[in-house]
């Protein structure tokens, strides 16, 4: 039985326990609504550079080493991960240190030294520079995709930044940024797994219940200009090719979005999935394909991400727009349905048995106001039907949504013919169905 509570401390620290008593372990993070879309255009990169300064001194713990011990002594492993939207500090740790454990992450976010910046911007350079080539040109599918839905906007500027902009910050700008969002009103403290709420509560309150700071400052609403399907190729010295098929897709509390995980799995969820059975174990042109869903506040994507081989890289998107098309022309077969559902319904099964996945559905959840229960969950996608998720694809699919990034060492000769593919692309859709709306709005 997994029971979840809540609690809001006086200075608008919103702390959630979820109560896994068959588990032995726990989870605790923090969440802060601040990520790469809160960067600044000339200091992109600063959410994800203070994220890795966190981790090189407090008061209590001067260096990395005293702090990874104080962590690895309670059986955790700290760790963090900085996205568009959010930044989060997480670690497992053992049910019985979960207090000790809120204490160090106190540390962390409220009383940083920031040594090494230097050092720091230097491991950050070296990250970043696996997205670059010999040419110093963006290679990384993800980024250049975000680029071209979301032009001279934040959402389209990577969350690590720019060498550039690496270089240029300073404490000035990690202290101002910390000060900024690093606020109890924009964050969540959860702890999930074999925890007791009271216990967790005043630990919270111990901990954090000084931290103060003004309300954070709102993130600027990206912008959709794109009115029909966009391309960009990128060379790159590699054995193959990297393509990425991304649609403009959803906001995170659409009505939608759970439509969208079953066409993701229709695509691209496991060995019967369409695309695999179709481009791997028929064709024999790709090792693997995958399907990514982000949704932010007022908009989101769809992203299909696969390799190839330079000579199979136009048979590829063929495909690819084919099964895309397909799936707004023609409703999903029954059988295929009940098949999809089945499996969602086992993994969201299987998550009660993760602290981990506990921790992202009700921390993340609070923190962006979209708490949603298992059964919740469940009910919501077993009442989705064929007609459902073939109009669900039409809005989604559409050409005005469609970006294409292909990196590697693609031909001419597949660049053209990818161009008429996009095009036919848009003149079927437009038969198929030139009495309707062209695209979707977020509603």
């Amino acid at each position: 039985m997994i029971t979840c509570r809540t609690q809001t401390l006086p200075n608008g620290l919103r702390l959630v326990a979820v109560e896994m008593p068959h588990l032995h372990s726990a989870e605790i993070a923090v969440y802060l609504k601040v990520g790469g879309r809160n960067d600044p255009a000339d200091k992109a990169g600063l959410s994800h550079f203070l994220e890795h300064m966190l981790f090189r001194g407090t008061t209590e713990h001067p260096t990395t080493r005293e702090l990874e011990t104080a962590f690895e002594a309670i059986g955790g492993a700290v760790n963090a991960a900085t996205d568009e939207e959010t930044t989060c500090y997480f670690s497992r740790v053992h049910p019985d240190r979960v207090p000790e454990g809120i204490r160090l992450l106190s540390s962390m976010l409220l009383r940083p030294t920031l040594p090494g910046i230097d050092v720091e911007k230097r491991i950050i350079t070296e990250e970043a520079l696996e997205d670059i080539n010999e040419q110093g040109e963006e290679v990384n599918p993800h980024n250049l995709a975000s680029r071209l839905m979301w032009p001279d906007q934040p959402l389209g500027h990577p969350t690590i930044g720019y060498l550039e902009t690496i270089d240029s910050l300073g404490e000035r700008e990690l202290r101002e940024h910390l000060a900024n969002y690093y606020v109890p009103g924009n964050a969540i403290l959860v702890a999930a797994g074999n925890v007791d709420a009271a216990t967790t509560f005043a630990a919270g309150a111990e901990a954090f219940g000084e931290w103060g700071g003004p309300q954070a400052p709102e993130s600027a609403k990206a912008l959709s200009r794109q009115g029909q399907p966009q391309a960009l190729f990128v060379e790159d010295s590699d054995s193959q090719v990297h393509l990425q098929v991304a649609f403009r897709g959803f906001a995170r509390p659409d009505r939608r979005i759970m439509a969208t995980r079953l066409l993701r799995r229709i695509l691209c969820g496991g060995g019967c999935s369409r695309l695999h059975l179709l481009l791997r174990e028929e064709l024999g042109i790709i090792y693997s394909v995958d399907a990514s869903i982000s949704a932010y506040e007022e908009t989101g994507s769809f992203a299909i991400e696969l390799s190839t081989a330079p000579e199979n890289l136009s048979r590829a998107v063929a495909e690819v727009l084919r099964e895309t098309m397909r799936l707004a022309v023609e409703p999903v077969g029954e059988e295929e349905l009940q098949r999809i559902g089945q499996g969602y319904f086992f993994d969201l099964e299987y998550s009660r048995d993760s602290t981990y996945e506990m921790q992202v559905r009700y921390g993340w959840g609070e923190l962006m106001g979209l708490v949603r229960h298992i059964e919740e969950d469940r009910a919501e996608a077993a009442a989705i039907g064929a007609e459902s998720l073939q109009a669900t694809a039409r809005e989604l699919f559409a050409p005005c949504n469609l970006n294409l990034v292909a990196v590697g060492p693609w031909q001419a000769k597949a660049r053209k013919e990818i161009e008429k593919l996009l095009a036919k692309y848009e003149r079927d859709w437009q038969r198929q169905f030139r009495d309707r709306e062209p695209g979707f709005r977020n509603r």
